[in-house]
């Protein structure tokens, strides 16, 4: 059986990347921090794909949570080595940097960015001695372009793209790839209260994307197929920018 370990696996991104995981045959660990119900349902469909997982509550922002939760799961289990890992688990609080308060900047970084580094350097250990790993980051066209409003978000995301790229340098010596994925505008629960009427004029292909052609691109990163791409960033974002 290969292990893949999906961070906020719940739901949108998440749950579509798991399905695909799912559908490429590995077993899944669905990370949720507080929708129960939520990483239920993907761990349903996840074995309507003919696999199977199993959910996993933490808050990747917080190390002694990551540890307690994930640690002590790797250490039960030496012989079940993630192959993948697909940090997706993301929050955004958007707010005018002048009007921003302490929580708002922190909480963003804490998570896109804390819990980047939190529970990625638990499970490269395991990747570095099995000489094999695939490590897929979700970070956003925020990160590359930044936009107004999110200035704390942009930062979180850009950082991850920085640690992309210099992961990728230190361990593609043992056969693992570090890249990352970056949306543009995706129906999900984060897009909810933004119009598509508004926005789709901007982007080229007239319309937003889903969460499963998102979803196909991390697949095609995290498979043996992708061995020669590391320290990338793929835009999915209707060709919004480039």
């Amino acid at each position: 059986m290969k292990y893949a370990l999906v961070t906020g696996g719940s739901r949108g991104i998440g749950r579509a990347i798991c399905i695909k995981l799912a559908e490429m045959g590995y077993y899944v660990l669905v990370n949720y921090t507080s929708k129960e119900e939520e990483a239920e349902n993907t761990l349903k469909l996840i074995r309507e794909k003919g696999s199977d997982g199993e959910i996993m509550k933490f808050n990747v922002s917080d190390q002694a949570e990551v540890e307690g939760t994930l640690g002590v799961w790797l250490e039960k289990n030496p012989e079940k080595v993630i192959e993948i890992l697909v940090n997706n688990a993301g929050i955004r609080k958007d707010q005018l940097l002048m009007w921003m308060s302490n929580e708002e900047w922190n909480s963003v970084l804490g998570v896109n960015l804390g819990g980047f580094f939190n529970v990625t350097r638990l499970i490269i250990k395991g990747m570095l001695v099995k000489k094999y790993g695939r490590v897929v980051n979700v970070v956003s066209l925020s990160g590359l372009k930044g936009l107004p409003g999110q200035t704390n978000y942009s930062a979180a995301k850009a950082g991850v793209i920085g640690a992309t790229k210099a992961l990728a340098q230190e361990v593609g010596r043992r056969g693992i790839t570090v890249n990352a994925v970056a949306p543009g505008f995706i129906k999900t629960d984060m897009t909810e209260g933004i119009n598509e009427k508004d926005f789709k004029q901007l982007i080229p292909m007239n319309r937003f994307g889903t969460s499963e052609e998102v979803a196909e691109a991390v697949a095609f990163l995290a498979s043996e197929k992708a061995s020669y791409i590391t320290g990338q960033v793929l835009s999915v974002n209707g060709g919004l920018y480039s």
